[in-house]
């Protein structure tokens, strides 16, 4: 066996700690929300740790520790192109910002789209890839089936609709379902058409290999286990060659005068401020353990309990899974989810479902619509007149009937002993096991919170919360 590559599941930071339950009782923290933010590997915070003396300055100073920091970061930058499947010495450049939401904000303003150009998008995507187009130009939708999936021939009439669009903007993989689209298939129809793909890949990277086809790709490391306030972005040089930056500041500029300024090149032109060398080093660190442990065992990881989470959460009477259902026999090689879970319960709140699992079970979980509002509503297969009252509602600030679901996702660390876990507290509160204490809503997030005087759990600690429907 090869001692250098780690065993999966494999522990992350924060692993096993132990939080208190309504009952009295402190449970081992299960986290099933790893689709929302993942804990750092243990390879990433010790590498933080051993960096933090050797902190300074990055392109800023001439001091030996400025030098180590500034080629740190450079090599984080390398390392963000290898981990995409691009050439060092390629077209593409790398870079760094804060996450994905920054990552789609900061291309859209960089590319030339004037009002009336049109961006091809899908309801399946996140507000971050919904959102900044519609500051820009126009959006055209891919539409998606009952099942929340679409096929590459949707997408294909959504191209060559007219007038001709000047971008197909699009998620690697959803972060409510799972689901992750034909993209393969669909990066070369739309080059077929010379129609240039960026590629949302949050939830991708995580757990397959990236395009590299994707003209853009931008990924975040808070969801690959390094947690640091660093993301990717990742596209040809010569979109950021020309223009104003997205942001304008010291580190961007080669000359500043009061009325003049001469920009520097790329990609230092888009990272104006004090750089995150701190989120560049981690990030780096994260790509080598990817790289340790394989695409094949975390593929196969995925695969078993991906089989196990949904179809153990379709064998639960009462529940309603949402997206694709889980083929007959488990998982198979064609089947394309990754391992995460929305579902709602039969006659039970949402926001009621996550409660009990983190009160009574230790189990954390996201609920809500997931930052996908559209695709959600879709999903929940929700009336006009339904979504009219629950909007009017949200404007006067009442998010009790705010529609959503919840969602469990699974990471590295995650075993098939913590779905089971996980699929018998659902089934005891799905069958109406009682709750041990009364839980009461708050009608400006929606949440719910247990009565009582348990440790962690009195009104005092309410005020620790906020609202996890928002988004």
């Amino acid at each position: 066996m090869d001692e250098t590559r780690p065993a999966i599941p494999s522990p992350l930071v924060g692993d096993g700690l132990a939080v208190p339950c309504v009952d009295g009782q402190q449970r081992p923290y299960l986290n099933l929300d790893s689709a929302a933010s993942a804990n750092a590997l243990p390879a990433v915070a010790r590498r933080v740790q051993e960096f933090l003396p050797w902190y300074s300055s990055v392109h800023r100073g001439a001091g030996y520790k400025s030098r180590l920091a500034t080629n740190a970061y450079e090599e984080a930058r390398l390392a963000a192109l290898r981990f995409a499947g691009r050439p060092a010495d390629g077209d593409d450049i790398a870079v760094i910002v804060r996450n994905t939401t920054e990552a789609v904000n900061h291309l859209a303003y960089r590319l030339p789209l004037a009002p009336d150009d049109v961006v091809v998008t899908t309801v399946v995507e996140h507000h971050a890839m919904l959102l900044p187009w519609g500051r820009r130009c126009q959006r055209r939708f891919v539409e998606c089936g009952s099942d929340g999936t679409f096929s590459t021939d949707d997408v294909v009439a959504a191209l060559e609709a007219s007038p001709r669009p000047k971008l197909l903007a699009i998620t690697g993989a959803s972060n409510v379902t799972g689901w992750l689209p034909p993209l393969d298939a669909i990066l070369a129809a739309a080059h077929e058409r010379g129609i240039p793909v960026m590629v949302d890949a949050a939830q991708l990277a995580p757990h397959r290999p990236l395009p590299p086809a994707a003209d853009y790709i931008a990924w975040s490391g808070h969801k690959m286990y390094a947690p640091f306030g660093a993301g990717i972005l990742i596209g040809p040089r010569a979109t950021f060659a020309e223009g104003d930056p997205f942001l304008a500041g010291g580190g961007a500029v080669d000359l500043v005068d009061l009325d003049e300024v001469a920009w520097t090149d790329p990609p230092e032109r888009e990272e104006a401020g004090s750089p995150n060398v701190i989120g560049a080093v981690a990030l780096d660190t994260a790509f080598a353990e990817f790289d340790r442990i394989g695409w094949k065992a975390i593929i196969e990881h995925d695969d078993a309990l991906v089989s196990s989470l949904r179809s153990g959460l379709a064998a639960i009477s009462g529940v309603r899974l949402l997206g694709p259902k889980p083929p007959p026999g488990g998982v198979s090689h064609e089947e394309v989810t990754l391992p995460l879970a929305t579902f709602t319960l039969d006659g039970l709140h949402h926001a009621l479902v996550a409660a009990r699992l983190s009160a009574e079970y230790g189990i954390g979980v996201r609920h809500g619509c997931f930052c996908a509002h559209p695709y959600l509503l879709r999903l929940l297969d929700l009336s006009p007149e339904e979504v009219a009252d629950y909007r009017a509602a949200v404007l006067r600030h009442d998010r009790r009937e705010m529609p959503g679901a919840v969602r469990a996702s699974a990471g590295l660390s995650t075993s098939t002993d913590d779905i089971d876990r996980f699929l018998a507290a659902v089934a005891e509160i799905a069958g109406g096991r009682p709750a041990p204490v009364a839980y009461v809503q708050d009608p400006s997030t929606g949440d719910f919170w247990p009565e009582g005087t348990a440790p962690g759990w009195t009104a005092d600690d309410r005020s620790l919360g906020a609202s996890c429907a928002r988004g």
